[in-house]
């Protein structure tokens, strides 16, 4: 059960870097060119990309980054969320069995 509980908190800390990696993706937006530059335009403006689909056409290559990135990175944030629940779960579920798993008494015999 120890064991369990070690690979768990090594996947919650992996959950967590995921995260964190998305937000950041998200957030800085894609590296893209602007005219004959290759720059990450969103990274440092006043306004968000996320909510204003017009300044999308402002990288002009790759074709479609800004949608790619958008749906990449939302789709790893809701996936390392998962993972961070369910590894925490297992966490906990661990710490249980390790705490609680020889509670029982395992030598009373019933009569049926």
């Amino acid at each position: 059960m120890f064991l369990s509980i070690a690979f768990a908190a090594v996947g919650v800390a992996g959950a967590l870097y995921s995260f964190i990696v998305a937000v950041v993706g998200l957030q800085n937006g894609p590296l893209c060119k602007v005219i004959l530059i290759w720059s990450t335009p969103f990274k440092d403006g006043d306004r968000s990309y996320l909510t204003d689909s017009t300044w999308w056409g402002v990288c002009t290559e790759p074709k479609d980054i800004v949608q790619f990135n958008i749906g990449l990175f939302a789709t790893l944030l809701a996936t390392s969320g998962l993972q961070l629940i369910l590894c925490a779960i297992q966490m906990i579920n661990g710490l249980f069995g390790c705490l609680c798993g020889t509670c029982g008494d395992k030598g009373v015999k019933t009569e049926a």
